[in-house]
């Protein structure tokens, strides 16, 4: 099996292995032995071991035995040590504000259910402060194609970790460019979505407001299907929304940097492939137009010349307050620099994102998407960690706007320079044209010929936009998290949306003679009936189909109405089965009652 691993891990060649037979216990072992052998040891900051890998194999076996009969069904994936995952320490990259999570943050939760399996918690700049990937204890991650060169920030061991093949995708966070720059210092896809599409639920904030959980990956396809099973409201985040979709024309206008704009910083070589980009654009059909860069450079100055540098601090206030001498110096001088601001000038910031954000409507009204170099520049760790502030501020140059902005935006490799460094490019659009970019963006890749990581060979297939249509449904019983048939929603990539409460028109039965224990829940007249607790669950809209198909009778579905005016669709049960039911409604939900019962037999 280790012989016949690609390089990099692309969902085609997992996909066609597990269809050959390959099993995932077989992959894990494999990747164990491609782990030990991996020469970054900075890349991950806490692997799982060999019987973590082993029992999520079985596990998933065990739940979905049929081949990629999950979306991420074996797919084994890094995860940033900014986020929470079950059975990992979260360290932020500062062991002394490390802990242990004892669930997962939604977006992995979601990603389990889909089938994908976690290899490790990556390395990072500390709390994500930064673009290269230097500021950490655990070491400096390096680029794959020069050790003596960054590897980009501050998600820096996912993409290393992408890169060398030691997983199929890895997840970053992206504030100021921290899922894409390190994306282009390694010849790989980075997904950034619009603000609000993926939760943070279970995500240690750098500016809460504005980051965003982001996809490094070999190719767009890849970066797309993770980031549809990410997405989707989760009410536990603040910032969270219900996504929306939308288009862009098929013939693009592609707005790029002219004249003074063009800032390269003497790197001439990314300055060249930065203009053979433009022409691949336009050789692809694009009209090229040219922009006008202030607006958004403006806004991009404000993450860290402007108050938004106080919200870093409120990320971590208590441990700063307590602990700043364990932090890494640099990070600590930039996320103290946030004492200088008032709520006034908070206020003032946001009144000039205001301003700005009213002139860049006058470019967008000129082009569909943006063309930026990704990072004009890349450094040496050497020169980064003797200049650690002014070199790194280069990186964030065509990035800081994109969330301050609400913009999608993706990055794609684009070519070599002469002494083998990568160059990339980050095409951005409005909100919610996530999917839209996907297209144009793909065929960027593929025409750049550049492959993926450390394989310049690596073939980009054509791009998938995955179906995204989910459909929620509210359980009421036996299906609630933690319950006996919970892991019947799990199974079809179900992921919990909230839970909440009935209007005060029903009531609660316990049914008899059911295997497990289910209730019935029944409409009444409002003054009648209570409250009852239940959990909304949304599934793609074929497990949806399955999952319905499978409701024993005297079950079925109907339209609940809840506590706070919505329907969705739910459980209800047949009034005939009623009868001789006991009503269980003064408990306010099932999980107590079935608590009641265990109290009375203990």
């Amino acid at each position: 099996m280790t012989n016949t691993l690609p390089q990099i891990l692309d969902f085609t060649s997992l996909r066609a292995l597990y269809a050959a037979g390959t099993s995932p216990l077989d992959l894990v072992n494999a990747l164990i032995e491609r782990l030990d052998v991996a020469t970054d040891p900075a890349v991950f900051i806490t692997r799982a071991t060999p019987d973590q890998l082993r029992a999520a194999a079985a596990d998933l076996l065990a739940r979905a035995p049929e081949p990629n009969s999950l979306p991420l069904w074996g797919i084994p994936f890094a995860i940033k040590d900014n986020i929470d995952a079950a059975g990992f320490p979260t360290t932020a990259a500062c062991p002394a504000f490390a802990y242990s999570p004892e669930q997962d943050a939604t977006v992995i939760a979601r990603l389990r259910a889909a089938g994908a399996i976690v290899v490790g918690k990556t390395n990072l700049d500390q709390f994500a402060t930064g673009l290269n990937g230097t500021r950490s204890p655990y070491g400096a991650p390096r680029s794959v194609f020069n050790a003596d060169y960054v590897s980009g920030g501050s998600s820096s061991g996912s993409a290393v970790a992408v890169a060398s093949g030691l997983a199929a995708f890895a997840l970053g966070t992206d504030t100021a460019g921290s899922g894409r720059v390190p994306a282009a210092f390694n010849n790989l896809v980075g997904i950034k979505p619009s603000p609000g599409r993926v939760p943070n639920t279970g995500v240690v904030p750098a500016c809460r407001s504005v980051d965003v959980v982001t996809v490094m990956a070999a190719n767009v396809t890849d970066g797309i299907a993770v980031r549809a099973v990410m997405n989707g409201y989760d009410a536990a985040d603040p910032f969270s929304r219900k996504p929306a979709s939308m288009s862009l024309p098929p013939k693009l206008r592609v707005g790029v940097l002219i004249g003074k704009d063009k800032e390269f910083y003497g790197n001439h070589a990314f300055a060249d492939l930065y203009e053979e980009a433009i022409a691949r654009a336009k050789k692809l059909g694009a009209e090229i137009v040219p922009i006008d860069y202030t607006p958004f450079r403006d806004a991009a100055a404000l993450l860290y010349q402007g108050p938004w540098v106080a919200e870093r601090l409120a990320a971590i206030e208590t441990f700063f307050a307590k602990s700043a001498d364990d932090m890494d110096p640099t990070v600590r001088t930039i996320i103290g620099g946030a004492t200088k601001f008032s709520a006034v000038d908070a206020f003032n910031g946001r009144y000039e994102l205001g301003r700005l954000r009213q002139l860049t409507l006058l470019e967008w009204a000129k082009a569909d998407v943006l063309l930026l170099p990704t990072s004009p520049d890349i450094q040496t760790v050497e020169a980064m960690r003797a200049d650690p502030i002014a070199l790194n501020s280069r990186f964030g140059l065509y990035t800081n706007f994109a969330n301050l902005l609400d913009c999608s935006a993706i990055a794609v490799p684009a070519g070599f320079t002469a002494n083998g460094l990568p160059f990339g490019v980050t095409l951005v659009a409005p909100q919610d044209c996530d999917d839209a970019l996907a297209p144009f963006a793909n065929a960027m890749h593929q025409a750049a010929a550049t492959g993926s990581g450390l394989d310049r060979t690596k073939l980009i297939p054509a791009v998938t936009i995955p179906a995204t249509d989910r459909i929620e449904i509210a359980v009421v019983g036996a299906h609630l998290t933690g319950m006996p048939l919970n892991p019947e929603l799990t199974a079809l990539g179900g992921w919990l949306v909230e839970e909440t409460k009935t209007a005060p028109q029903y009531r609660l039965y316990a049914l008899k003679g059911t295997v497990p224990p289910k209730p019935g829940l029944q409409r009444v007249a409002e003054t009648n009936g209570e409250p009852i607790i239940i959990e909304v669950w949304s599934l793609p809209a074929a497990g949806f189909g399955t999952f319905v198909s499978k409701i024993p009778a005297p079950l079925g579905v109907g339209k609940l109405v809840l506590a706070d005016g919505r329907h969705v669709t739910g459980f209800l049960c047949e009034a005939t089965a009623l009868d001789d039911a006991a009503d269980i409604t003064k408990f306010g939900g099932w999980r107590a009652y079935i608590a009641s019962k265990a109290k009375t037999t203990a």
